[in-house]
């Protein structure tokens, strides 16, 4: 019996250095060098899934996919493959299709729903297939972007896996432009890992915000999902956002307000997958500031940072949340490039278990690009918490607005797509005093050409720093910029703003850039010690 279940672990080690599925994460902030009698290895698969874009007639949307070269990424790079697929929709599931109208409440269902491709009915509403399944921007090789793009006010979700040596760093962002309405502006997104729990402090079902959650399972069986908002009373009550069914290569795209008859100016939500798993997004609209994706912040942590607000932000929103049973008490500093200053009248924050906390801080970075750094008030706390800004640029009826959500570091190498010639903006903070982070930029080579580039950056630790990332020489198309820590570097946070003005508006997005978690520690087989019982 030992022997055997001695068998049985080694063959489970093998497994997880073959796939790539066991993976030990270390919790952010700590010691990310492999333990002795383990391997860091590449990961074998990946799986993404992309949110319906919009249901503008007047938007346009670009994917534009990659996967970084490198040890890290299997060799050259010129096996394995990597490509997105459409996923069937279901309408009427706490709202509408794509956003369109609010609809009927989310529907419960228990585990029905076929496979999108066959277009059938759904517990949660009807399920409509896609009317094309083409790969949208399959990778050829590692190093060079893939792009699509779809002026389709239809356009489906995507979902996708990348396997072999495209697998490691595999990312996907989806950015769509909007020339007019209500949802006018730019949105960027990095296509969503799929998990079993997200948090999203920042949501509203306010009047004049329209907020959608779409759930999207890229796996062959139904998923269903729990939504649960809390505003700053506790719970918002409900119960239409219990037992939501998600079917198998689909998407159900939940409005918010439906969930709840108290509507919450500033809201968190939690996404929790009972049986599989989704990726899911919140998709904001605004009456006055445009529209964009509201991306799942960083596991709650008692330390978290922010990176990337923008040097000309005319007002940022903090929304945290501590979803424990214990009150938080928190620090807020800003760093700046000079180092870490308290914002005036803002010194500590307290946060009450279960409730959500919104704190305008206006014009917070008075000119000078800044990342926001919460930590425990008295040092030793472990309270965790979860945290998300919203940030406006622009004045009167030309304002848009953005989401930064509170991100892992970047421990071993984190991308950015869809970069063009000009608009981009990388921020970097190294948020501990005395820890200088020594970030290396690659630009890859473009979509359409081009060779690439890759300069070293210095970021003084508790400081923060914008600058315009390198550009590939002879760029044609569009390109990725990696990030990842030369040796010796401190502990790092990263961001990408775009902005593409639109007729006076300043539009822009910012993306996060968390590790990609392209490797994982595998622990090395051993010697089998059944043989010692014999």
């Amino acid at each position: 019996m030992k022997r055997t279940m001695m068998s049985l672990i080694g063959v489970a080690v093998a497994l997880g250095a073959v796939t790539g599925v066991a993976a030990v994460n270390a919790p952010a902030g700590g010691d990310h060098k492999a333990p002795r009698g383990s391997a860091r290895l590449p990961v074998q698969r990946s799986a993404l899934a992309c949110p319906a874009p919009t249901s503008s007639e007047v938007g346009q949307t670009d994917y534009t996919a990659f996967a970084p070269k490198g040890a890290a990424a299997g060799g050259d790079g010129t096996k394995g493959t990597a490509a997105l697929v459409p996923a069937g929709t279901v309408k009427d599931a706490g709202g509408s299709d794509s956003g369109k109208g609010k609809g009927k409440k989310a529907g419960k269902g228990g585990k029905g729903g076929k496979d999108a491709a066959g277009g059938a009915d759904s517990a949660s509403g009807q399920l409509v297939a896609p009317r094309d399944t083409k790969p949208v921007a399959p990778l050829k090789e590692a190093g060079t972007p893939a792009t699509a793009s779809t002026d389709s006010a239809d356009a489906p979700a995507l979902v996708g896996a990348a396997d072999g040596t495209l697998a490691p760093g595999w990312t996907v962002q989806q950015t769509t432009s909007v020339a007019a309405g209500a949802g006018r502006g730019l949105m960027g997104l990095n296509c969503t890992t799929p998990d079993t729990t997200f948090w999203f402090p920042g949501v509203s079902t306010a009047a004049d915000r329209q907020d959608y959650v779409h759930l999207t399972n890229p796996d062959p069986t139904p998923a269903v999902v729990d939504l649960q908002l809390r505003g700053k009373d506790g719970s918002l009550g409900g119960s239409t956002g219990e037992d939501i069914t998600v079917p198998p290569h689909a998407t159900v795209p939940v409005l918010l307000s439906t969930l709840t008859t108290a509507p919450a100016t500033n809201a968190s939500l939690q996404v929790v997958a009972r049986e599989g798993r989704i990726g899911a997004a919140v998709q904001a609209t605004d009456a006055k500031l445009g529209s964009d994706w509201l991306p799942a912040a960083a596991d709650p942590s008692p330390s978290v940072v922010l990176p990337g607000i923008p040097k000309d932000a005319g007002s940022v929103r903090l929304v945290a949340l501590a979803p424990g049973e214990s009150d938080a008490d928190l620090k807020v500093q800003l760093a700046t490039p000079s180092g870490l200053i308290t914002p005036a009248g803002l010194e500590t924050l307290h946060l009450k278990s279960g409730m959500t906390t919104a704190v305008d801080l206006k014009d917070l970075t008075k000119g000078e690009a800044g990342s926001l750094v919460l930590t425990p008030a008295d040092g030793s706390s472990k309270v965790p918490v979860a945290a998300a800004l919203r940030v406006t640029r622009g004045k009167g009826a030309k304002q848009e607005m953005a989401f930064i959500p509170a991100t892992r570091p970047v421990e071993q190498r984190a991308t950015a797509a869809d970069n063009r010639a000009k608009g981009s903006t990388l921020s970097l903070v190294a948020p501990e005093k005395g820890k200088d982070a020594e970030v290396k930029v690659t630009a890859s080579a473009g979509s359409g050409g081009g060779t690439p580039v890759t300069k070293t950056y210095t970021v003084k630790g508790g400081t923060s720093r914008d600058l315009t990332p390198p550009v590939p020489q002879g760029l044609k198309g569009t390109y990725a910029l990696t990030v990842e820590p030369a040796s010796g570097s401190g502990p790092f946070y990263a961001a990408r703003m775009l902005a593409r003005p639109q007729g006076g508006v300043p539009a822009f997005t910012v993306q996060t850039l968390p590790d990609d978690r392209g490797t994982v520690l595998v622990p090395t087989a051993g010697q089998d010690l059944s043989v010692l019982t014999k």
